[in-house]
């Protein structure tokens, strides 16, 4: 019996030689678990922070981003389902060696002050994530997870050590809804939510709004009182809009009036800064001042404008509103 226990993510894959767990990229090698794309990265990009998206980290900034194929879960809607879903060994995926200290070199001969493990899911290449993290903050570059957050705690609690930013998926409030759509489980990502802000690092939370599913005002409104009582008001959510994808083409798209309302619900639960994804708003992506009784009007009580991935306007002085001085959430620089 050579077979070997994963126990990197809640799914604890007992894996048989030869194969791999869930993920697809952690392979039980002669009784060993190893991970297979390890300084492998099949997609490398310069983007707008504001993508990841993250609108309280260095606005304005860019970020040097890599994923390698795999995902320990398999979201019928998955946007990146060509390399979530991929096997490492598919031949129509290119991965080039690129060792961390070659990611970090990269990132500062691009000038880049930060690096984000992103698009797949930086939980599955666990070893280079951490390992490139820790050589990142050594040379001064921060790094930056966009993650489902479907993790033990303790591997979990590890890399938060080395880890300045987050964006974590919040797919739903339902457990069912994360088994059923995502084959996953809804504890395990709100644990990992809860360790994060209690790490000290900078938490954005994201909620992919789709239609029929977790659109209801109830459901938005429990995952906004969630977020409140458990990571604290302060803590900005971003609604994105669902587009047919992948194993769930059957629905339409996600509407500007249900990302309006699902933003409305979640301010009116006490969340400060609400964001919505994917589709323009007049004001949904900027950041306004929580304190400013003018907030909720037009051009009143803003301290970010933006528009799509470009910052129009940073009236931000010290990381503080210029009007109130009320200490705006955030890493500023």
């Amino acid at each position: 019996m050579n077979d070997v226990q994963c126990e990197l993510c809640p799914k604890m894959c007992l894996i048989k030689p030869g194969q791999s767990g869930e993920c697809r990229v952690r392979i039980n090698i002669d009784g060993v678990l190893r991970t297979v794309v390890y300084g492998y990265p099949c997609s490398i990009n310069i983007d707008p922070i504001e993508k990841k998206p993250l609108f309280h980290f260095l606005p304005g900034s860019m970020i040097l981003s890599v994923a390698t194929v795999g995902c320990n879960l398999h979201c019928k809607n998955c946007q990146n389902w060509e390399i979530s879903q991929a096997n490492p060994e598919d031949e129509n995926i290119s991965a080039y060696f690129v060792p961390p200290e070659r990611l970090v070199s990269l990132t500062k001969r691009n000038n880049c002050p930060s690096l984000a493990y992103t698009y797949t899911d930086p939980i599955v290449y666990y070893e280079y994530t951490y390992d490139t993290a820790k050589l990142a903050r050594s040379a001064g570059i921060r790094n930056v997870l966009v993650t489902a957050g479907y993790i033990n705690e303790q591997p979990w609690t590890e890399l938060l050590k080395h880890v300045d930013a987050a964006n974590i998926d919040l797919k739903a409030i339902s457990d069912d809804f994360y088994r059923r759509i995502c084959s996953g489980t809804l504890k395990p990502v709100q644990n990992a939510l809860i360790l994060a802000k209690a790490s000290g690092i900078l938490v954005e939370v994201t909620n992919l709004i789709i239609p029929t599913l977790n659109d209801k005002p109830e459901q938005i409104r429990e995952l906004a009182r969630w977020l409140k009582v458990n990571l604290g008001g302060e803590t900005p959510l971003h609604f994105s809009g669902f587009y047919p994808r992948y194993k769930m083409r059957n629905l339409p798209p996600t509407s500007l009036k249900t990302l309006e309302m699902a933003r409305q619900i979640a301010m009116g639960e006490g969340l400060d800064y609400v964001y919505i994804g994917n589709l323009r708003s007049k004001q949904g992506q900027n950041t306004y001042c929580p304190d400013c009784k003018v907030l909720r009007k037009e051009s009143q009580g803003l301290l970010i404008e933006r528009s799509g991935y470009t910052i129009l306007k940073n009236r931000l002085k010290d990381g503080c509103c210029p009007d109130c001085g009320k200490e705006i959430y955030g890493v500023w620089k």
